[in-house]
């Protein structure tokens, strides 16, 4: 009886081999994949929306933009073609919450630094303050690398628009002036086809954890 049984081991090894793998291969089937919900204007608290967007549910995307960065380059939509991108709204005078905001920035710039799927870009809700100088001293100080992060200024307007009707990230209530906003502190993520796929508190460092482990569930669903 022993000598039936060892004849027939190598087969039973192969045997429990490919039960192991087909057992996990199930498993592996079964086991829902991490998913990030697309965001719409009607998700969103409507201080942060403009009121002619608070009833899409459907479709919505960052609208196409012209803006100049620290260097004095035009940057739009093409800029970001085919990228993942951490979005935010500051000024460069801040004594609040940019600073901190900057700070977490830089702690995703060092992160994403070699990545070339994923950039940044933060929109003054200053322009007429900060210029593309004032942009560039700012840059310098907070150790901006042009080619993963721009600081963008430019037509308040459209800025304006920006903020309340694609990245639903700022209040309308600032100091009554035509363009006037109060800008939050979230971070907004956007995929490669422009959809917002996450927001995060940037005053929290430990939100910063969150946006990277979000951003490898974007870029693992781009590699099916």
């Amino acid at each position: 009886m022993g000598s039936f049984f060892a004849k027939y081991k190598p087969f039973a090894w192969v045997l429990l081999g490919l039960s192991v793998i087909i057992i996990y291969l199930i498993a592996n089937a079964l086991t829902p994949k991490p998913y990030l919900p697309v965001y719409q204007p009607a998700q969103f608290d409507p201080s942060l929306v403009d009121s002619t967007m608070t009833h899409v549910k459907r479709y919505h995307t960052i609208a196409d933009f012209s803006l100049v960065n620290q260097n004095g380059d035009t940057i739009t939509q093409a800029n970001y073609e085919g990228k993942i991108y951490i979005a935010d709204f500051f000024f460069t005078t801040c004594p609040s919450i940019c600073p901190i905001m900057t700070e977490n920035m830089g702690v995703l710039q060092a992160e994403i630094l070699d990545d070339p799927e994923v950039l940044l870009l933060s929109h003054s809700v200053t322009p007429d303050i900060d210029s593309v100088a004032q942009l560039k001293k700012y840059a310098l100080e907070k150790g901006v690398v042009d080619s993963k992060w721009n600081l963008v200024t430019g037509d308040k307007k459209q800025i304006y628009e920006l903020a309340r009707k694609s990245y639903l990230a700022a209040k309308s209530d600032g100091d009554g002036g035509p363009y006037d906003m109060i800008h939050t502190e979230n971070f907004i993520l956007v995929d490669k086809e422009k959809r917002i796929r996450g927001t995060y508190d940037g005053t929290n460092r430990e939100e910063m954890q969150k946006i990277l482990e979000d951003i490898e569930i974007l870029k693992a669903s781009y590699e099916k």
